[in-house]
């Protein structure tokens, strides 16, 4: 089934980089930026993980959580963290129940070869659990900024 924008977020429970189980219900009453990338420590995943660091105290301000989702290892999240100093929780999705269940698990091409990956997609999800906006193939460049201007523009 595909996610649209409207519709409540799929319920889910992860665990996170210390092993905790961590519900999208957990955060009931807080919006939330949940960001699907395909991999810790490559380029793009960790420019994108640095702008939400960057902006994380602002983020925090308008009632707002991150919670990142990859099909790394607890131990490498661990690591990502830790070397860049992450605030926010990522969650270890190994097995790829919820990047299938959020739509996320796409057939992708690179030097001219097809495999499976995650494509980075963000969902912004209410105080109530409904998805309000879906950004698809994300440009890491500014999009922290434009999340932050839709979570305001929704106020």
């Amino acid at each position: 089934m595909e996610l649209k924008e409207g519709m409540s977020a799929p319920e889910f429970s992860l665990p996170d980089s210390e092993g905790n189980k961590v519900a999208l219900s957990d955060y009931r009453g807080k919006n939330v930026i949940l960001y699907f990338y395909p991999k810790d420590n490559t380029k793009g995943c960790t420019l994108e993980a640095i702008s939400f660091r960057d902006n994380y105290e602002e983020i925090m301000t308008i009632n707002t959580v991150v919670l990142g989702i990859s099909k790394d290892s607890l131990k490498s999240h661990i690591g990502f963290i830790s070397k860049y100093h992450l605030p926010f929780i990522l969650l270890s999705d190994e097995e790829g129940k919820v990047c299938e269940l959020f739509d996320v698990w796409k057939k992708k091409k690179m030097y001219g070869r097809e495999y499976m990956g995650i494509e980075r997609t963000t969902f912004l999800i209410d105080q109530k659990g409904e998805i309000l906006r879906i950004f698809k193939k994300v440009k890491v460049e500014g999009h922290v900024e434009e999340l932050l201007q839709e979570i305001k523009n929704k106020k």
